[in-house]
């Protein structure tokens, strides 16, 4: 009896003794994940409410419609719904007061505090500019200017920087006609870096108004 005991004790240990050798001395950290210390910082994602979202510092991939819709909005205002910059352009998005009048905004407040409103907002507003640049989204779409692949997602967008009519000034001009912000930024460099974009998505609406969407 006791042979048999010293037996299966001496299995048990030999046993425990190989399973040692295959643990980790120390765990493997790979760049790839997140090293999260802080327990505040947890959340479940995904949510249903927008705001979560709103500080998220990383900016969509790929080329859907939401893909560009939030590519230009981490550089608008890296997704702040709240921002105001020191040129009274707010929201997520940037708007200043007169492109929200012309969509049937009034009050700022409001649209400040309404995600859902800044969001229909840049789709309605992207409807207008469609409808006022689909001459020059017919002409140019696919061309090359400046070395610079014209595509309607860009168009779109530099429309939203400056304006459908600084686009169509840069367009008729070839590109010789620098039009920039008043931070700097060139409306030649929204060209490039959002085009080839999905935007088939909006419908040109010269009429595109959020009370009627």
């Amino acid at each position: 009896m006791i042979k048999k005991w010293i037996f299966y004790t001496s299995i048990v240990t030999i046993v425990a003794f190989i399973s040692a050798g295959f643990k980790p001395l120390q765990q493997e950290k790979n760049h790839w994940f997140f090293n999260i210390e802080n327990e505040e910082l947890l959340h479940l994602l995904p949510s249903t409410e927008v705001t979560d979202y709103s500080n998220f510092n990383a900016p969509h991939t790929g080329k859907s419609f939401t893909g560009f819709k939030e590519a230009i909005a981490f550089k608008e205002s890296q997704g702040q719904f709240k921002l105001i910059n020191s040129l009274g352009y707010m929201g997520k998005y940037q708007f200043g007061i007169a492109a929200l009048r012309t969509i049937g905004i009034n009050n700022t407040t409001a649209f400040l505090n309404n995600p859902g409103l800044q969001e229909l907002a840049f789709v309605v507003l992207l409807a207008k500019n469609k409808w006022e640049l689909k001459d020059e989204i017919e002409k140019y779409d696919g061309k090359v200017i400046k070395g610079i692949k014209i595509t309607e997602s860009g168009i779109l967008a530099a429309a939203h920087l400056g304006g459908a009519g600084s686009v169509k000034k840069f367009l008729k001009t070839k590109g010789n006609r620098s039009i920039k912000d008043n931070y700097g930024t060139s409306l030649k460099s929204y060209l490039k870096k959002y085009g080839g974009y999905d935007t088939s998505f909006i419908v040109a609406d010269n009429d595109a108004n959020v009370k009627n969407k």
